[in-house]
């Protein structure tokens, strides 16, 4: 009797058991959302993403794609084994070389699959987690930021969910990289998608600021360790990926910008072009009147603080203060425009409130040593413990370091022990001079050549609030987060530089227009636009034009908006200058940033027809009155185009033809032989004024008091010294541009006849000049005209 109970309570725990594994399995788990179907193996591989429109398994077999790769002790492993419960939907991952086991949550929704680790431990043996990488047969468009990839049928990808999971596959210990994106790469097989997420609930060292800062100790955050990473998974048609990108950006309670209630990348501001300037006060109405005559969208001050990090207004600007620049908002509002401010994001100026009389204890230090014997305020030597952070040159722009609420410039530290700063200079700035005890904690402030300070991480939350606070105060909604890398100074890699821009996001209570000089993966789904190319090196076609038109192909497999950067319109610029940028802004379909400052707009005798210009030709892109035929010969830089109003939202687009390049070289005469080139010109045009530009080629020399003889009669004089590289251009009028070997405008000077009106047909130009050095360079002429003209009109 006794023994049947044994077997009948035996005989119920067993079925127990039975019960609790019936909710485990180890065998290949299978999950389908939309298109999307995703299987994992026993052992924790990904072996299938397939779209059930196109019925292919998109994973590449040939290799591991492993579901998560885990990173313990700077060494990579992959899981050895899978388990699933089915009734909590999670797959349990055991890394059994490592020690580790990681559970992830995998919910089902009707655009995606949603990826969560919801437990990871031990917690201590965890440096970072990788998503991936998972290996994909898809190559012909590669979403390096965003992280999908797309064929001509269907696209493939993953989403980020939160800013603890960056896109990429590890990068650094830092957690950071230079490169645009790296969510999805190429590989030889296709490609790769991936996500990161870094232990960061303990006290690690980097090498900070991709690399530069190296051994730099970094907090630890507590609590923030890899258990929260979450990713979306997706397939859909490749038509439809751009929406399927908005649906979960909604579904996920992701940033989702949006301008009078549309989201931002479907608003009629997507791409469109602003204007940079400085403003006041006193001159807001004129800065105003400007941007409406040229079109544009917005009017954003290129520098309106006395320091960064505060953000400190400059009173010559702005004598009231916030007040006087609501006033400004307000005005610009009235006009239908945005109003904007530029900032460097969190670097700090050394004369802002957080730097100087008492500097904040929460400033960014790329390392630190004890003072090892007292020092009086007026000691010019200092004695470290070691020379660790103050002897790294790499970076060290300012050399300052901290005691106290003293900062203190040292010259150099002795390379022997003992280990001594030398040259100290005491009290910098404006700080208070005082004596410090031994034991003292001597800090090397992260700085950069900007001549500035950094935050750490706790501060940088506070920057970024400042900035908000002044947005709302004011109502500017225009921001650029331009050295949006200056929150690497925290240590904290892409991670701060993401915190950075959701805080900003965040807190700001109206609709705003926000830029970054970095792209990101999280912040792909906070940015408006991503502006590169400086104007400050070249003029139009000089100043990093390459790097512009490179930059469109980016944009492109990115579902970002085609941006050209910054131009400068300065005092000297003229209309064909401005029409040959404006032909590229057109053929792409990208906006730009118009830099116009008030003295040069009022001192340029062209200003009325440059600033219509770019109204008329971006009134033309933004209304697609360019054919995709016309476009691509928009595109290409050898081209040039003049844009004529005929009526409101019609257009007459002039395309110039150019010659053959001319050259002339410097040779031997005989005595008393003429020195001049013969070039037979062949010109195919209506007539006109004569157009062309001259270049001077060569290492090394110069060319002067150039002549140039056209059809035996009509003689142009252009006395001046010419340096190799340097050249000069005649748009047919007495005036004559001057360029340097940069492409920069150097300066005009007036011909004593205009150029004569050219007939279609042959004529004989005879060129000749002095060489007043040994080294020759050449001479080089192409002449240009007006040819083919076709109508346009907006079509939208």
């Amino acid at each position: 009797m006794i023994f049947s109970k044994l077997n009948i309570l035996r005989n119920a725990i067993l079925f127990t058991g039975l019960i609790c594994l019936s909710h485990y399995s180890s065998a290949q788990v299978s999950f389908t959302s939309g298109e999307l179907k995703m299987s994992i193996s026993k052992q924790g591989s990904v072996t299938e993403l397939s779209n059930t429109s196109t019925g292919k398994n998109y994973i590449y077999t040939d290799t591991v794609s492993p579901l998560i790769t885990l990173v313990s002790n700077n060494i990579r492993y992959q899981p050895g084994s899978m388990a699933y419960d089915k009734n909590q939907k999670k797959i349990m991952l055991g890394f059994k070389d490592a020690g580790v086991s990681i559970d992830v949550r995998v919910t089902s929704k009707a655009t995606h699959l949603v990826l969560e680790i919801m437990r990871a431990v031990p917690e201590n043996k965890i440096d970072a987690i990788i998503w991936g990488p998972i290996p994909n047969t898809i190559n012909k468009t590669i979403g390096e930021i965003i992280g999908v990839v797309r064929d001509s049928e269907i696209s493939l990808g993953i989403q980020v969910l939160n800013i603890k999971t960056l896109g990429g596959d590890y990068p650094s210990r830092e957690g950071s990289t230079w490169a645009r994106g790296i969510a999805a790469v190429p590989a030889k097989w296709g490609s790769n998608l991936q996500a990161y997420s870094i232990n960061r609930d303990r006290d690690r060292f980097v090498d900070a600021w991709g690399g530069v800062y190296k051994n730099m100790p970094v907090k630890a955050l507590k609590g923030e360790t890899v258990v929260g990473s979450k990713i979306a998974v997706f397939s859909c048609k490749e038509p439809l990926t751009f929406d399927r990108l908005e649906q979960i950006e909604i579904a996920e309670n992701l940033p989702h910008p949006t301008i009078n209630g549309v989201w931002f990348k479907k608003s009629n501001l997507y791409g469109k072009s602003y204007m940079i300037s400085s403003y006041g006060e006193k001159d807001i109405d004129e800065m105003i009147g400007y941007t409406k005559r040229a079109g544009l969208v917005s009017l954003y001050h290129e520098g309106p603080f006395k320091s960064w990090g505060n953000f400190v207004l400059n009173p010559e600007q702005f004598p009231n203060g916030k007040d006087g620049l609501k006033k400004c908002v307000d005005k610009a509002h009235a006009a239908g425009l945005y109003l904007g401010m530029h900032t460097l994001t969190n670097f700090i100026n050394t004369n802002d409130p957080y730097v100087s009389p008492v500097p904040d204890k929460r400033l960014s230090f790329t390392g630190s040593s004890t003072l090892i014997k007292s020092i009086h305020a007026d000691q010019n030597t200092i004695e470290v413990a070691s020379p660790e952070y103050f002897n790294d040159e790499a970076g060290n722009n300012l050399h300052t370091i901290k005691i106290g609420t003293e900062l203190i410039r040292y010259k150099s530290v002795s390379s022997t022990a003992p280990f001594i700063l030398l040259d100290c200079q005491r009290g910098a700035y404006g700080t208070v001079k005082s004596a410090h005890q031994a034991g003292e904690q001597v800090g090397k402030l992260f700085d950069h050549s900007y001549n500035v300070f950094f935050p750490n991480l706790d501060m940088q939350r506070e920057v970024a609030k400042n900035i908000t606070d002044l947005m709302n105060e004011t109502g500017v909604d225009h921001l650029d987060l331009d050295g949006h890398e200056g929150a690497l100074a925290s240590g904290q890699g892409d991670y701060a530089l993401e915190l950075f821009a959701k805080d900003v996001y965040d807190q700001v209570k109206h609709d705003f227009i926000i830029g970054t000089s970095l792209s990101k993966t999280f912040y792909w789904h906070i940015g408006s636009y991503y502006n590169w190319g400086e104007p400050w090196y070249g003029g139009f076609k000089e100043s990093m034009q390459q790097y512009r038109i490179d930059n469109q192909g980016l944009f492109d497999r990115n579902y970002m908006p085609h941006m050209l950067g910054w131009y400068l319109l300065a005092e000297n610029t003229t209309l064909p200058e401005m029409e040959w940028m404006l032909s590229r802004a057109a053929g792409y379909n990208a906006g730009f940033a118009m830099v116009a400052r008030p003295a040069a707009l009022r001192k340029n005798t062209q200003t009325n027809q440059l600033l219509d210009a770019i109204r008329e030709w971006e009134m033309a892109r933004n209304g697609n009155a360019f054919s995709k035929v016309q476009q691509e010969v928009l595109k290409n830089p050898k081209n040039e185009f003049h844009l004529e109003k005929k009526a409101e939202g019609k257009w007459t687009l002039h395309q110039y033809a150019m010659s053959p390049v001319f050259t002339r070289e410097k040779f031997e005469r005989q005595p008393g032989e003429p020195t001049h080139t013969t070039w037979n010109l062949q010109y195919n045009w209506k007539e006109q004024p004569l157009q062309f530009r001259m270049q001077i080629t060569g290492e090394k020399g110069s060319v002067k008091n150039i002549k140039m003889q056209i059809d035996n009669y009509k003689e142009l004089l252009f006395p001046i010294e010419l340096a190799a590289g340097e050249s000069l251009v005649s748009d047919g009028t007495e005036i004559i541009r001057l360029y340097d070997k940069n492409g920069k405008p150097k300066s005009t000077f007036k011909l004593s006849t205009s150029p004569p009106k050219i007939s279609s047909g042959s004529h004989v130009i005879l060129i000749d000049s002095e060489y007043p050095e040994d080294e020759s360079p050449k001479i080089e002429v192409q002449f240009k005209g007006l040819d083919k003209m076709e109508e346009i009109e907006i079509s939208k």
